[in-house]
């Protein structure tokens, strides 16, 4: 496990996942067996490591990634590093034959993240990427709702994601400084619209088309030291996506904006026979026969309470963690090829929405995406003609 010291690889994969499978006596296979799970953490701070394996009683730690790699007693690597180093990393893993798991995106660019992705199929390794939010309750109710039939035919999905990290002077920033830092791999098109790849489709069909805006709102932060800095990327994404069988997704995401809304994350789900909103753990439906009929009156004040012509989804079920969710998923893919669709692959199109949400934001122009392969992609991009963007 490399980069458990960092906020997502330590609070996510390894406390609520991998030392919660092993405290829960491994992970089940569907023969009924339990296979025990144990984790070698690997990182560039002694300190930390140390620190963090007495914590959690773990044996194994070491600050030599290629000593842990040329080792057969761990047969997985897992990468939570910062995203510019990445990708040398997981090339050292794929050359040691490990089967392989990380966090998304796989690379700085999608020609690099398709390379990882053909490497990994020419090794012949079994391969995952980090697909989460696929597991939230909130989004495993729409999926339920999909299958059912209950929106008829869906003709489009809102979406609204952030919260308002501060500037880091007179409050601590809830992020680390290089997420705004461009030249470090920082920005929320890279970090967000890679979920928004997988979640788009898997749930409602392949993104088809970008036209995106990307904006730094606030030039400069004060870092983790009380230093101020240039704060080169994006903080905030305003996105189209058009989508097979035509259907509109219009996702908002940004680390600038004061939340009124019921969650950190919301998804509304329009179809002719209902809608849905959609939260990280709640679900809320209207359905067609239950639909109110406003009328636009901007002369009188209107006392219609809208929020109450919702039903709340009720669970049905039990929602462990999404991360520990797929890390078993993942754990039955390497032990006994159980299905895992979230790889390599996977990943590369989350990196080329990324890339070309930013083209688009520098073009001015929606691009077309291709369908992509192991062998590139089915068409060329259709990128505009610089000498004719305007704005």
């Amino acid at each position: 496990m490399n980069g458990v010291s960092g906020r997502m690889g330590y609070r996510q994969h390894l406390v609520r996942s991998i030392l919660a499978i092993r405290d829960q006596g491994g992970v089940q296979l569907s023969d009924g067996r339990r296979v025990q799970v144990e984790p070698i953490l690997v990182g560039r701070s002694e300190a930390k490591l140390a620190e963090l394996a007495a914590k959690h009683g773990i044996e194994n730690w070491t600050t030599d990634l290629d000593e842990a790699l040329a080792d057969p007693r761990w047969s997985i690597y897992s990468d939570f590093l910062v995203t510019k180093a990445r990708a040398t990393a997981i090339r050292k893993a794929i050359a040691a034959g490990k089967a392989i798991y990380t966090e998304k995106p796989t690379a700085e660019t999608f020609d690099e993240a398709l390379e990882l992705a053909r490497l990994a199929t020419e090794a012949g390794i079994k391969n995952g990427v980090v697909h989460d939010k696929l597991y939230l309750p909130g989004l495993q109710k729409v999926k339920r709702l999909i299958d059912s039939g209950f929106f008829g035919r869906i003709l489009s999905v809102r979406g609204e994601f952030g919260y308002w990290v501060f500037e880091g002077d007179w409050q601590p920033a809830q992020r680390p400084s290089w997420n705004y830092r461009a030249e470090d791999g920082g920005g929320i098109v890279v970090d967000m619209f890679p979920h928004w790849s997988y979640v788009l489709e898997n749930l409602f069909g392949r993104v088809e088309s970008v036209y995106a805006r990307a904006v730094t709102h606030i030039p400069q932060r004060t870092d983790e030291k009380g230093r101020a800095y240039a704060a080169t990327a994006d903080d905030a994404a305003y996105a189209v996506f058009e989508l097979e069988g035509g259907i509109v997704a219009q996702l908002n995401s940004s680390w600038t904006v004061r939340v009124n809304r019921d969650e950190l994350v919301e998804f509304q789900v329009d179809g002719t026979h209902g809608s849905a909103v959609a939260g990280l753990f709640g679900c809320k439906i209207q359905p067609r026969n239950a639909t109110p009929k406003p009328v636009w009156n901007p002369d009188l004040a209107d006392t219609h309470d809208y929020d109450d012509d919702w039903i709340d989804v009720p669970d049905n079920d039990v929602f462990e963690n999404g991360f520990k969710t797929q890390w078993e998923q993942f754990l039955r893919h390497v032990l006994e090829d159980a299905p895992h669709p979230y790889d390599f692959l996977a990943g590369a199109r989350g990196m080329q929405l990324a890339e070309q949400g930013l083209e688009s934001s520098r073009s001015g122009r929606r691009i077309d995406l291709p369908e992509v392969t192991l062998d590139g992609q089915a068409d060329e991009l259709r990128v505009p003609d610089r000498a004719t963007v305007g704005g």
